[in-house]
């Protein structure tokens, strides 16, 4: 396989996953905003917290409010994580390699595009939003099913589920720490009712609500919901399930011993932190050293398989 194409599909699935994770978070957060009162409402900045996007954001809005947020996360085309820049990267890249996927596959993501753009000024108001962002998800998802049920399970295949599942335990983690850190103080006992409301939508960014229930079988709290997000073996989106598709997909490679090594430490570090003891804190630490790794194991497959970067 071509070092290009390995590289545009991998960057193909990490656009796919990065626009629906994008619309979750945002769906999710107006859902809390209703549930919570006036005062202890996290508000609309945590989400630019999840994407770390808070620089790029301060360079062209003056505050954190709904609207501002709400433009910047769905369609400033200035940010590459926004939804409508995601799934410009996701077809651009799915463009150049039309004979590698399913025909469907180009035309379901050039229709999602489509739509996304035409209908992104309805998407901003309260009326419009729930229903644009479903239908962004489900897009996302509909191509995401497509491509694993008809696309060969080759070489190229493994790219794409690297690609997915690396973007995948990004955000997990990413979603995980800065709602932590959001929420109510432990000394807040009058509160503690909708410090389980903000533990719930958590589990909803990730549409993990019910799986947990079913897998915990404990009401919704900090310690378990931690254990289910990072170290759950069978949850999809869960960051040990990622890491594990992801070693999965390496294997088959050739010349991959390297970036398998550093996906054997993302593991090790997942299997053996004990996350119900970590202050929001060490927590936040603990997902910044989980970042870095993922850094560095991109920058290891980038090494190993991709085009080198072109010269200055």
């Amino acid at each position: 396989m071509l070092s290009r194409v390995a590289e545009n599909i991998y960057w193909l699935a990490r656009y796919l996953e990065r626009a629906e994770n994008t619309a979750r978070i945002v769906s999710v957060n107006a859902n809390l905003l209703l549930d919570l009162p006036r005062g202890i409402a996290p508000g609309w900045r945590p989400l630019i917290d999840i994407t770390g996007a808070n620089e790029l954001f301060e360079e062209h809005y003056k505050d954190y409010g709904e609207r501002q947020v709400v433009r910047f996360l769905l369609g400033d085309e200035r940010h590459p994580g926004s939804i409508l820049s995601a799934l410009a990267g996701a077809r651009e890249n799915c463009r150049t390699i039309r004979d590698i996927v399913p025909r469907e596959t180009w035309e379901q993501l050039n229709e999602l595009y489509l739509f996304a753009g035409e209908n992104l000024q309805r998407g901003m108001t309260k009326s419009g939003r729930h229903t644009y962002l479903k239908r962004l998800i489900l897009g996302s998802q509909t191509i995401t099913g497509l491509l694993a049920g008809t696309m060969l399970h080759d070489q190229g295949y493994h790219f794409l589920r690297i690609g997915r599942n690396l973007e995948r335990a990004d955000m997990t983690t990413r979603i995980a720490d800065v709602r932590s850190a959001s929420l109510l103080p432990d000394e807040t006992t009058d509160l503690r009712p909708y410090d389980t409301i903000q533990w719930v939508s958590v589990l909803k960014s990730l549409t993990a609500y019910q799986m947990y229930r079913r897998s915990e079988q404990v009401r919704v709290q900090r310690g378990p919901v931690l254990r289910f997000l990072f170290q759950n073996a069978e949850f999809p989106r869960s960051a040990l399930h990622c890491i594990d598709a992801v070693r999965a997909s390496l294997g088959p490679l050739p010349r991959s011993e390297a970036s398998l090594r550093v996906a054997g430490r993302l593991k090790r570090n997942l299997a053996g932190a004990n996350l119900a003891r970590l202050d929001p804190l060490a927590l936040h630490q603990f997902v910044d050293e989980f970042q870095a790794d993922i850094g560095c194991l991109h920058q290891e497959i980038a090494a190993t398989w991709f085009p080198p970067p072109p010269d200055d």
